[in-house]
């Protein structure tokens, strides 16, 4: 089975992300964890992609998550 790449775009202080993140890690997916707060280049790889700014924006293999959307993130997982 082909693991699908994941990015979380987040930040330290958002009570979403941890909920994302956490709902991820409880599913055993892997993922890169990336703090736009700390990294400029990556935060605007995430609006270019998004066209939010706001976190989290979850990006499974090339579709966009924007929020902490459980239902949307396991359909695109294909844990639903």
């Amino acid at each position: 089975m082909r693991v699908p790449q994941v990015i979380v775009y987040s930040t330290k202080t958002c009570p979403y992300c941890h909920l994302a993140k956490e709902f991820l890690k409880a599913n055993s997916v892997k993922f890169e964890d990336v703090d736009v707060g700390a990294n400029v280049s990556r935060a605007m790889e995430m609006i270019q992609k998004s066209g939010q700014q706001g976190v989290p924006v979850i990006d499974i293999d090339g579709k966009i998550i924007i929020g902490f959307d459980r239902e949307a993130i396991k359909k695109a997982l294909h844990l639903a």
